[in-house]
């Protein structure tokens, strides 16, 4: 027996309208293109895939390093472990890029929309996206491989002073302030805006080992 009220019923009425598809459309590409992006930049960090133009590896030029990035750049006061001390210092530089905040999003579930949705971070304070701070101090643990030896985090303080825009470049710079003895070092620690100013201020203690024969 046929329902005369399902009879009854217009079927356009459960039909989505055209606007309504092309607008679930469309976001269903961003959150998929945003999706594949991150996942990209995801594998090509964890070596499982060949980066492409900015993101391309090079043979590192230090022992402590597996590769370097077109576009990082370092410096390092001593090129020893032994010859470390007080006032030696390393500093590493790099851009941030969208795709690195997005792998950072992915990476460690922070999906704050300040970082990754462009109409959202325009109404805030920042007036755009900004980078995730702790990718930005992440900089220092990159500046601190990059000492002579095999260098290992023992206890980190941070205060972030100011934003990161996407695309601007960053440098993170530590130097050691006093030898604790037993391979431990206490460091100042700081990263600076592409204008030098300080986005990033506080210190580290490390231990630094030899590194491991090959």
């Amino acid at each position: 027996m046929v329902d005369d009220d399902r009879a009854d019923d217009d079927p356009t009425e459960r039909v989505p309208s055209l606007d309504a598809m092309e607008s679930w459309s469309d976001v269903s590409r961003h959150v998929l293109n945003s999706y594949v992006e991150a996942n990209r930049a995801i594998m090509a960090g964890l070596g499982l895939e060949r980066p492409t133009g900015p993101d391309e590896r090079i043979t590192a030029p230090i022992a402590e390093l597996s590769y370097v990035t077109a576009g990082w750049s370092f410096e390092r006061s001593a090129d020893s472990r032994a010859a470390l001390g007080v006032g030696d210092y390393v500093r590493f530089s790099k851009p941030v890029h969208d795709g690195d905040v997005h792998a950072f999003a992915q990476a460690s579930g922070d999906t704050n929309r300040l970082h990754l949705d462009d109409g959202f971070a325009a109404t805030t304070r920042f007036g755009g996206r900004i980078a995730h701070g702790t990718l930005v101090s992440g900089l220092i643990s990159a500046a601190l491989a990059r000492l002579p030896g095999l260098t290992i985090y023992l206890s980190q303080n941070v205060e972030y002073r100011g934003p990161v825009e996407i695309g601007e470049t960053v440098t993170a710079e530590c130097e050691i302030v006093e030898d604790l003895g037993d391979d431990q070092y206490r460091l100042t620690t700081a990263v600076e805006s592409d204008e030098g100013e300080t986005v990033i201020d506080g210190e580290a203690v490390v231990l630094i080992d030899e590194l491991p024969d090959d």
